[in-house]
C-alpha cells in the first residue's frame, strides 16, 4: 500500500534521558528525532502525567501525536523502536516497567493492521486514558475501525460517571 500513511502515536517517559531531562523532554527530543526519521508531525497533544501501570513506581509524561509518512506499518514500527533504542529503551526484563521512552502505533490511515509483531489498533489503548485523552484532544473525530467509535466517544465512555456498585 503507498503512502502517505497517517498514524497516531501514544509517546510516554518516566525516566530522565542523560543531556536531555526529565520525562516531558524526553518527549520533546522523541518528536524531534521522529521528524529526523521522516516523519512529518501534523498534531501534537499537550503532554499529560499519568501514573504508572504496573510495578513502575515513577509518574509518567504522556502525550499524542498524529504524523504522516511513506513508511508502512512493520516500516513505521521499526523507525520507532530505533528512536527508542537511540533514547536508552531497553526491551528485555519486566513488562511495564520504568523506561526513557515508549512509542506506540495507536491508530493508522490503513484501519486494522495484523502481524505478529504489530497490531492496530493498538490493543489496550481503549481502556487507556492516558492514550485516549490526549489522542482525543488532537484527532476526535478519528474512528476506531473495530468498534467504529471515534476517540471522542471511547474517551467519553471511559471516563464517564458510573454508579457506585450496591
Amino acid at each position: 500500500m503507498t503512502g502517505p500513511h497517517h498514524y497516531l502515536i501514544a509517546l510516554g517517559s518516566n525516566q530522565r534521558m542523560a543531556g536531555v531531562g526529565g520525562p516531558r523532554a524526553v518527549l520533546h527530543h522523541a518528536i524531534a528525532l521522529m521528524e529526523k526519521a521522516g516523519f512529518v508531525i501534523d498534531a501534537v497533544a499537550p503532554i499529560i502525567a499519568s501514573r504508572p501501570v504496573g510495578p513502575s513506581q515513577r509518574t509518567y509524561a504522556n502525550g499524542a501525536l498524529v504524523a504522516t509518512t511513506d513508511l508502512v506499518p512493520e516500516q513505521a514500527l521499526a523507525a520507532l523502536q530505533k528512536i527508542e533504542r537511540d533514547c536508552g529503551r531497553q526491551r528485555r526484563g519486566q513488562r511495564w516497567r520504568a523506561r526513557p521512552l515508549d512509542l506506540d502505533i495507536v491508530l493508522w490511515s490503513g484501519g486494522v493492521f495484523d502481524a505478529p509483531e504489530l497490531k492496530i489498533p493498538h490493543t489496550l489503548f481503549r481502556e487507556r486514558d492516558f492514550v485516549l485523552g490526549p489522542a482525543a484532544a488532537i484527532a476526535p473525530d478519528w474512528r476506531d475501525p473495530l468498534t467504529g467509535r471515534t476517540l471522542k466517544q471511547l474517551h467519553a465512555r471511559l471516563t464517564r460517571n458510573r454508579p457506585a456498585p450496591r
